[in-house]
């Protein structure tokens, strides 16, 4: 041991540094030292602050997860301690927790978000394809373009209903009523499935209506007005007439 070693070492002994100094001293371990105790003690403090003396320290982060699983090995002695029974007591009422919870996931399933287009076309009073009309031309005069697609839209569906090319049914949305209606007008089948993919789009999908969206409903509108339907028994008449 050298010197300043041993001048450390005493000096984080205790309070007998002179007493173990003199011994030290005496024994011809090195020269005399007359510092005193307390810059002493703190040159020994800044001597084992150094770097090297830490290297093999922990990191903030070990730091972090040691304090952390302390905490947890805290709560749960604690929790044993409060529960009948102690550690038994806890795992059973866990594992009875965990069985609750698998009970009613498998009863309930799992939770499904409600696709956006599921929701209904018409969500508030019954309205006639006159009155959907009027609102969606007031709304495009002042440019709301998303209220006047989908008042427009609405018209349509309604439109069909009141001619009975679609049954009235609480609860259709634009996807069921553009299919639906497409079967029974095969020629525009492909703009209703459109139209009804703009109405999803701007309310839903988070997509601004357009004049031009707008537009094209409206032109639809007017030609369905104009359409008439294939019914199935002459579609089918026809067919033969055609075969013979």
């Amino acid at each position: 041991m050298n010197g300043a070693g041993g001048v450390l070492t005493a000096v984080l002994a205790g309070p007998h540094t002179g007493t173990t100094l003199v011994a030290a001293l005496s024994r011809g371990d090195g020269p005399p030292v007359t510092v005193p105790r307390d810059p002493a003690r703190e040159a020994a403090r800044r001597e084992l602050a150094r770097r090297m003396y830490h290297e093999n320290d922990p990191s903030p982060v070990q730091r972090a997860l040691n304090a952390f699983w302390d905490w947890v090995d805290r709560l749960f002695g604690a929790a044993s301690a409060s529960t009948p029974g102690g550690t038994l007591g806890l795992l059973v009422v866990l594992l009875f927790v965990v069985g609750v919870v698998a009970a009613l996931w498998w009863r309930l399933g799992t939770p499904h978000r409600a696709p956006a287009s599921s929701a209904t076309l018409f969500d508030d009073r019954p309205k006639s394809a006159a009155e959907h009309r009027a609102t969606a031309e007031a709304h495009a005069a002042q440019g709301h373009w998303n209220q006047a697609v989908q008042e427009r839209m609405r018209a349509i569906v309604r439109s069909l209903e009141e001619r009975a090319l679609l049954d009235p049914r609480p609860g259709r949305t634009a996807d069921e009523a553009g299919a639906e209606a497409g079967r029974t007008l095969p020629s525009h089948a492909d703009r209703l499935v459109a139209a009804a993919r703009d109405f999803d789009d701007v309310t839903y999908g988070g997509r601004p209506g357009d004049p031009r969206a707008y537009q094209r409903l409206t032109d639809l509108d007017r030609d369905l007005e104009r359409t008439r339907p294939v019914l199935a028994g002459s579609a089918h008449g026809s067919r033969r007439g055609a075969a013979s």
